[in-house]
């Protein structure tokens, strides 16, 4: 049996009296005993990043930089081991995870360069001999739940910016991908992040309640489905604290008569079914002008024939499983959803002969109009609904008419309904002859409606979730003005 897997608070890696197992989803074999939290090492997580707090918040923000840039060091000395690691439990093919490892390895030399930046802002003030600034200040502890399909990306997001700005991190990581995140956070230990300031507690719902509604955490940061979202919104707030939120999508790719066929392939194969559809950024929706729709399902059809399913691991693998039995489940309620609505399967729509493992094969519906719910819900696995439009302007309405607004994709070679497409598309990030998939860390990533609560992370815009502004004035006069002081002040 593999090594327990175990919680990390306060410098220190303990146990738990209960357990549970974290399986390979490819092969349904252990990878390894965890640890499981109760409210009690909740509790100590929490108390122990609120003791680090006094110490790391004095730390000069370059001090704390350089950490992050030892982090990023040790992230690529262990990118391979990380790496086989993640798609031994989370499942997907190994050169995603690589990206997902190398995300992280970006972050942290970013945000280590927050450390010199951070940026506030100086203005003039209305009296003589006053001086005006506004600064970031920390928050204090600072409370992470994320999910599994990104294990180390995600996190990364949501904890580099929290650190550097001089936070302290209590993390409750998906229950699907424990190992990963205790290897992760195994490197801040080495990089010499000091006792406390990050924290790791495993586990699943029990452990998640008690660090949202702990009164000494006063930022919660979430990522995952958006009815859980909801739940730790509703809670985190009424307790007063500040709530960030990335939810659902349902995201489309708009392929317009003009588009380059093979690019536009290329990239909804990709988009579609890498990550086996389990990304917040999957395109789930396919609209397409009627011109070039006979084209585009004959090309789509014989890529997908190709794909190749199968454990990430070995050679070739394109497709990997589902991350658990439920999650394939669901795929198939969803598919039987859509066969019932009406739709059509193009391609797919079973399991594939691998004897053991939760895979799934690509699967593509046509005939889906925008009222079906395979249009409308998220589905999270590699299954694909084609919506036939006439025009550019309906296949933007099509487009924003979804609970959702992560992402959204255009292929056109006609530059003016490019920008109309960048103008009309109301999703938090737009891509013109691209994907839905592949944000970069140097902007800004979320959505809008059911996607998120106007929160952004990556850029330099993560520092907003997890900083207050600090408004200060200096009077150097030497004298109170009393005749200056009117009622335009505070």
């Amino acid at each position: 049996m593999s090594e327990l897997v175990r919680h990390y608070i306060g410098g220190q890696w303990v146990e738990s009296s209960e357990t549970f197992d974290s399986l390979n989803p490819a092969t349904e074999e252990l990878v390894a005993p965890v640890a499981k939290a109760d409210a009690q090492q909740v509790d100590a997580a929490v108390q122990a990043a609120k003791a680090a707090y006094r110490d790391w918040r004095l730390t000069p923000a370059p001090r704390r930089g350089e950490v992050l840039y030892a982090v990023a060091q040790l992230l690529t000395e262990r990118k391979e081991a990380l790496s086989r690691l993640m798609t031994q439990e989370m499942g997907k093919v190994l050169s995603e995870a690589r990206g997902d490892v190398q995300e992280a390895i970006d972050m942290a030399y970013y945000m280590g360069g927050e450390g010199r930046r951070m940026l506030g802002y100086t203005a003039p003030v209305e009296m003589p001999d006053k001086f005006g600034m506004a600064l970031r200040d920390s928050v204090g502890v600072v409370g992470l739940v994320t999910p599994w399909n990104f294990p180390v990306a995600v996190p990364s997001w949501k904890m580099l910016p929290a650190l550097v700005a001089g936070n302290c991190v209590v993390w409750k990581p998906s229950e699907e991908t424990p190992a990963v995140a205790a290897a992760f956070v195994k490197v801040f230990e080495d990089a010499g992040l000091p006792p406390g300031v990050l924290n790791l507690v495993l586990g699943a719902g029990e452990a998640g309640n008690a660090l949202v509604s702990h009164p000494d955490v006063r930022v919660i940061s979430f990522t995952g489905s958006t009815d859980t979202g909801l739940k730790v919104y509703q809670k985190a707030a009424a307790l007063g604290k500040k709530v960030c939120l990335e939810m659902g999508g349902k995201n489309a790719i708009i392929v317009l008569d003009d588009a380059n066929l093979e690019l536009a392939t290329k990239a909804i194969t990709w988009s579609a079914y890498g990550t086996t559809g389990q990304r917040c950024t999957a395109t789930s929706r396919l609209i397409v002008q009627s011109g070039i729709k006979p084209k585009l399902i004959e090309a789509l059809i014989e890529r997908a024939r190709v794909l190749k399913v199968g454990d990430g691991l070995q050679e070739g693998v394109e497709v990997g499983p589902l991350v658990n039995q439920k999650a394939l489940e669901k795929v198939e309620r969803y598919v039987g959803i859509g066969r019932d609505e009406g739709a059509q399967i193009v391609i797919g729509g079973g399991r594939p002969d691998t004897g053991r493992g939760f895979f799934y094969n690509p699967t593509l519906f046509s005939e889906v109009t925008p009222s079906m719910r395979i249009a409308r819900e998220e589905i999270f696995g590699p299954v694909l609904s084609l919506i036939e439009v006439d025009s550019l302007e309906q296949a933007v309405e099509v487009n924003n008419s979804v609970p959702f607004g992560l992402s959204s994709s255009i292929f056109t070679e006609n530059v003016n309904n490019a920008f109309r497409a960048i103008r009309d598309l109301t999703t938090g990030i737009v891509y013109i002859n691209h994907g839905t998939t592949g944000a970069e860390i140097q902007f800004p990533f979320g959505g809008t409606r059911g996607t998120g609560n106007g929160m952004r992370e990556a850029g330099t815009t993560a520092l907003d979730s997890f900083t207050e502004w600090k408004s200060v004035y200096v009077d150097y006069s030497g004298r109170l003005q009393r005749a200056q002081i009117d009622n335009r002040e505070g």
